[in-house]
């Protein structure tokens, strides 16, 4: 081989690896400010679901709310984070049980930030009129659980018929009266017990919802104790690709607008490269940035995940306390091991630049971090979701791509419907 040649193919080499760190480095997410809070003001919880993943104790039970100490050193917290705009998700428990820490936050963060909205993680169990007015603010949204149909939440969290009735009243009147808008509803299904694709699909469109987050029982907090959820298991895919054919199928031959969510956010992931919303897909995935959990007795958590394992006792994952600040240095040991790069499973898999890093999860599965990345769950559960995008991308089925234009946000362009339809 000629001089020549060979300059070339160095050339190309160094072409190649300018191309490679350019789009690591688009594709790299630093957060510049918090802007996510997640404050569990009480523990405390008026129904005893089976696959609860977070800590809970009994309705009545006392010493588990934030102290008037607690709820200031928040406020001082919240006011010192100097910034612009700020979303603050309260859970729990039941965070409607603790109405009152509520509104003072929200008269706080409304005095004192220019753009603030609210979410309420509620199981909208009970409502009192002056919870209701509190949910009613447009400021205010609703996430809340529903499991597919009646007949499975009503297994899974109720203990009575009563009960049930109470949630669907509940929900009725606020689609009612704001809209499916107001409301999101998230499933948690047990892989021992899947309704069908058309059962799931029927019992969301029934209340005006399209977007779903297919998801089985997770891996944390209580819900080990109840339900097998450390592997998920080849009937969980099975049934997810069934939903996702029988959504493909409804927003063809019926002009739905059905979604998994997560499936269309590693669709928008794949193919732009800010999108960075949801931290599973973020490289690196870096902790205590830009969002962090505070919990009851004001500590703080990296993720609500890690506040999990924490109360059941596998980890202590606490990162400070509201009192005294974030325990940088061990958030800086967790963000040490936050990015896929240098992995080599990762370096040489085509997923790599749309797709992220867990501790957290390796840390619940397997009680360390350092297992080959093609023998962890978050990796074998992203190649079925990335491989399965790969095939709807390449199929030629009008209806396929029909969703696939909905799903990326784009559903003007539709090359292949209007190719059909002219």
């Amino acid at each position: 081989m000629s001089q020549a040649n060979y300059d070339l193919s160095d050339r190309l080499a160094a072409l190649r690896g300018r191309a490679q760190s350019f789009r690591n480095a688009q594709r790299s997410y630093i957060p510049s400010e918090m802007s996510y809070l997640i404050l569990v003001p009480t523990l405390r919880c008026n129904l005893a679901c089976s696959y609860c993943q977070v800590s809970r104790v009994a309705e009545r039970a006392s010493g588990f709310d934030w102290s008037e100490e607690t709820l200031n050193s928040v406020l001082e917290f919240i006011q010192n984070l100097r910034v612009p705009r700020l979303k603050v998700e309260f859970q729990g428990g039941e965070p409607l049980l603790a109405l009152s820490l509520l509104k003072r936050v929200r008269e706080f963060c409304r005095a004192n930030l220019a753009d603030v909205e609210f979410v309420i993680c509620t199981n909208l169990q009970s409502i009192s009129q002056e919870a209701f007015e509190f949910l009613s603010h447009a400021d205010v949204t609703i996430s809340t659980s529903f499991d597919g149909t009646q007949d499975l939440h009503r297994k899974q969290r109720m203990s009575s018929d009563e009960e049930m009735q109470g949630f669907l009243s509940n929900v009725r009147r606020i689609l009612a009266r704001y809209g499916p808008n107001k409301l999101s509803a998230l499933p948690t299904l047990d892989p021992r017990c899947l309704p069908s694709a058309d059962e799931l699909l029927d019992g969301f469109f029934e209340w005006g919802m399209s977007s779903i987050f297919l998801r089985p029982v997770a891996n944390y907090g209580f819900a080990r104790k109840a339900h097998d959820a450390q592997v998920i298991s080849d009937n969980w895919y099975q049934f997810h690709q069934e939903v996702v054919t029988e959504m493909i199928q409804r927003n063809f031959q019926k002009g739905t607008h059905f979604e998994d969510y997560y499936l269309s956010l590693c669709l928008r992931r794949m193919l732009r490269s800010d999108v960075n919303g949801h931290v599973d897909l973020r490289n690196p995935n870096l902790l205590g940035k830009d969002y962090i959990v505070i919990d009851y007795d004001g500590t703080f958590y990296p993720t609500d995940e890690a506040r999990m394992l924490t109360r059941t006792g596998q980890i202590d994952l606490s990162v400070g306390h509201v009192s005294g600040g974030v325990d940088q240095n061990k958030l800086n040991t967790l963000n040490a091991y936050s990015s896929n790069f240098g992995d080599p499973d990762c370096d040489s898999c085509r997923h790599q630049a749309y797709c992220g890093r867990d501790v957290v999860d390796d840390l619940s599965r397997y009680g360390r971090i350092d297992l080959p990345r093609s023998e962890t769950e978050f990796c074998k559960r992203h190649l079925y979701l990335f491989g399965l995008m790969e095939d709807l991308l390449e199929s030629p089925d009008p209806a396929v791509h029909h969703s696939l234009a909905l799903w990326a946000g784009i559903p003007d362009w539709d090359p292949i419907l209007s190719k059909v339809t002219q």
